[in-house]
């Protein structure tokens, strides 16, 4: 299933969106579940969900506006991976150099966390603001010290992560937090496919286009380090919960489009498609201007 969180005029609620010949249609599932997360953390409620959308009738289903749709889990915590991808090196790095021991591990704070339609402000004096197209993990259930054999079984599903980043902020030190943090920096979406629907996460085409121009396009076979693997290594660390994400990583750019780097300017648009999993279309804005300074009062006021 595609899970995803829609806005109503009663708030927001959980729903699953089907492929039919007439475009895609929306299943509410207001009343299996009080949202995603409740979704896929109860099994029950997941069979449920699933029962609802095998009987549903497709001509009486709403179509999908993809509009109102928001962040479909908002996740507790979410890690991601730095150079996860053959041929994606550091600077100054050796790209046939042997791959690394261990994965890249770095966070992305709660004031990250943006929806598919959330627009990315970019913030004022910001002069390097790069994308990052990355297939992203859902965590199902609780895991701690779990075993590669065992990890792939505590995942709910996959979704899309831009992973935007400043580019001249993460120059500055060797820790990335203050070039990867910014507000608004993590749009996720629209959906979460469920394992039973996703295709192997090792086998899926990760395609970047920045306004009509194809810039990244590399299969997740060429990762160093699969998403069992890395699970389990995080798991060695902290637990997951439910609802955490884990971001893959990203490919390099292609080789024009890495040559003729330019920053994000506002009004461009980055789309990221993974096969058998979507696309997620983000739009860059302007910070908004200084607020106006407070009229002055008539003399003898206060």
């Amino acid at each position: 299933m595609r899970l995803v969180t829609h806005r109503t005029p009663s708030g927001t609620r959980p729903g699953a969106v089907l492929s039919t010949a007439h475009g895609d249609r929306l299943v509410d599932l207001g009343d299996v579940a009080a949202g995603v997360f409740a979704l896929i953390t109860d099994d029950e409620r997941m069979r449920a969900a699933r029962a609802r959308c095998a009987s549903a009738v497709v001509e009486d289903l709403p179509a999908l506006v993809p509009g109102d749709l928001e962040a479909p889990i908002v996740p507790g915590k979410m890690l991601c991976l730095g150079y996860n991808y053959r041929g994606h090196t550091p600077d100054g790095v050796d790209p046939t150099a042997d791959d690394p021991e261990y994965p890249d591990v770095f966070v992305k704070t709660p004031n990250t966390f943006a929806g598919p339609n959330d627009a990315v402000v970019i913030p004022e004096g910001a002069r390097d603001v790069d994308y990052e197209g990355e297939l992203a993990v859902v965590i199902r259930t609780r895991a701690r010290n779990v075993s590669i054999e065992d990890a792939m079984s505590h995942v709910a599903g996959f979704t899309i992560l831009n992973d935007v980043s400043d580019r001249a902020w993460q120059r500055r030190q060797s820790q990335w937090a203050l070039g990867k943090c910014s507000d608004g920096f993590a749009p996720i979406g629209p959906w979460i496919v469920t394992t039973d629907d996703a295709p192997d996460p090792q086998d899926v085409l990760v395609e970047v286009v920045r306004d009509g121009e194809v810039t990244v396009s590399q299969s997740t076979s060429t990762t160093i380090f699969s998403v069992a693997f890395v699970i389990s290594h995080i798991s060695q660390v902290l637990t997951l919960e439910p609802g955490d994400i884990i971001s893959t990583g990203t490919p390099q750019k292609l080789a024009e489009a890495q040559a003729g780097h330019r920053p994000l300017a506002p009004g461009d648009a980055v789309t990221v498609r993974i096969s058998g999993i979507g696309d997620l279309t983000t739009t860059f804005i302007a910070a908004p201007s200084e607020s106006p300074a407070a009229p002055s009062l008539p003399e003898g006021t206060a």
